[in-house]
């Protein structure tokens, strides 16, 4: 618990795994060492490893193991309704370390209803580009599926998207921290209905959360004397690059339907068809198999049915296996 201007705030860090044995104990160790105040729950979404087993031995932790993947939004959600009594509840994921008290952290989250520290790397650079960034417009991820901020990633839309025009040194309100380090209060999170567990798998629940929290009138911290180390794709990298690509676009066209309208919609739809072909051509080419043809062709095939019928992504996500390979 962490005394704030005479309230006792109690706070819980919520862990979601998958495969993550490798990185598990070293996250919660980092965790006790430098917030021992701090209570734990992790969410194992069905890991074929021994993460649920590690957890259950080093103990200390409250564990869900659950017999199936249920995707990152949901297993957060599931953590956070199991911190009973927690007044903050603080998301990492578990290739994460924890290099600093959170203290700061806590204060700034408690003030504004969501605060996030700073990512770096291995060498102790922060990740920029990645630790904080604006909310996707739709140039910018146009930009995204196009590989323009790849291939020019100086750009103005890149610059401004993965903000490269900003001191990371210095604290202050942003727009999207990354969810592998985020602090909320729990209150935010009821007010908002938790995480959408339609982003399923994984990517861009973390940035519906953050756009719906500034929508609702909350305000994000960057609190960089806070940090972390992060390893980064941790998780990811246990997923086929196909079914990556095609978790990626499909939560992308769910987060686009729910926040743009429906002209600049169609254009990201017609991004997402346009951008697959190369991609496809790009992913026979190295990996000398027609896999790659059969993802990308489901991809356009779903991007050109949403296409048709905007508005009706959620329906389609229901026929998502006959879509995403």
């Amino acid at each position: 618990r962490q005394l704030l201007e005479g309230l006792l705030l109690a706070v819980t860090a919520v862990i979601v795994t998958y495969n993550s044995e490798d990185v598990i104990i070293s996250c919660m160790e980092a965790l006790c060492k430098m917030a021992p105040q701090v209570s734990t729950v992790v969410v194992d979404n069905a890991s074929s490893d021994r993460t649920a087993d590690l957890v259950r031995a080093r103990g200390g932790a409250k564990l869900i193991a659950n017999d199936r993947n249920r995707g990152f939004a949901a297993a957060v959600n599931q953590g956070v309704r199991e911190a009973t009594g927690a007044d903050l509840i603080l998301v990492l994921n578990p290739d994460t370390e924890l290099l600093t008290a959170i203290e700061p952290l806590v204060e700034s989250a408690a003030h504004n209803g969501l605060a996030a520290g700073r990512l770096v790397d291995a060498a102790g650079n922060t990740q920029a580009g990645f630790t904080i960034r604006r909310f996707p417009t739709p140039i910018s991820l146009a930009f995204e599926l196009l590989g323009i901020n790849r291939l020019w990633p100086s750009n103005r839309v890149n610059r401004a998207y993965r903000y490269l025009d900003r001191d990371l040194d210095q604290p202050g309100p942003v727009e999207q921290p990354a969810g592998a380090f985020l602090m909320f209060r729990q209150d935010v999170w009821e007010k908002l209905g938790g995480l959408d567990e339609q982003f399923y798998p994984v990517w861009f629940e973390d940035v519906d959360f953050c756009r719906r929290a500034v929508d609702a009138g909350y305000q994000i911290a960057y609190v960089p004397s806070v940090a972390a180390r992060h390893r980064g794709g941790h998780s990811v990298r246990r997923i086929s690059s196909q079914r990556r690509a095609s978790y990626w676009c499909v939560s992308l066209l769910t987060y686009a339907a729910k926040h743009f309208g429906p002209c600049a919609f169609r254009g990201i739809c017609a991004a997402v068809v346009l951008s697959s072909i190369p991609r496809m051509v790009a992913g026979m080419i190295s990996e000398r198999t027609l896999s790659s043809v059969v993802t990308y062709c489901n991809i356009m095939r779903f991007a050109g049915l949403c296409l048709v019928s905007p508005g009706h992504v959620k329906n389609l996500r229901l026929r998502f296996p006959n879509f995403i390979a």
